[in-house]
């Protein structure tokens, strides 16, 4: 065999053993009801679970826990997925900045006794560039 066969061959492996390995990596989009039925079954990847927070009548998010004086690393919340199945989710880090001001969360983790344990959270927050009425405003030349 020429060398650039070789070449090519060994490039080839390398490209496979990424693709396989990243493929390994990706994590799925789930319910709260399927994340519980994987850890049931042993299952312990990494899983996307999509939600909002859930609120009370002053607007206040129920079930939220931090103290960042006792302990910085350790944020618990309540979460409603989209099948409307609430539990609850504990994040070892900080919590996350505008967390109060989103509108939906999505959390990266798996269950853990009853429990889903975040390692990454993702907000999407309000808009900034909410369209306001401007009364009386026409565009001159």
């Amino acid at each position: 065999m020429k060398k650039t066969h070789l070449l090519a061959l060994v490039v080839i492996a390398i490209a496979i053993s990424i693709v396989m390995a990243t493929a390994g990596d990706a994590s799925v989009y789930v319910s709260f009801k399927e994340a519980k039925e994987l850890a049931a079954d042993g299952d312990l990847r990494k899983v996307h679970v999509v939600g909002r927070l859930p609120h009370d009548a002053q607007k206040n998010i129920v079930g939220m826990q931090y103290n960042p004086t006792l302990d910085p690393n350790y944020f618990a919340f309540m979460l409603v997925d989209t099948n409307h199945v609430q539990q609850q989710v504990v994040y070892y880090n900080p919590k996350p900045q505008d967390f109060d001001k989103s509108e939906q969360v999505v959390i990266t983790g798996n269950m853990r006794n009853d429990i889903f344990v975040a390692d990454k959270i993702l907000l999407k927050c309000p808009s900034k560039y909410v369209e306001k009425e401007v009364k009386g405003a026409t565009a001159s030349r």
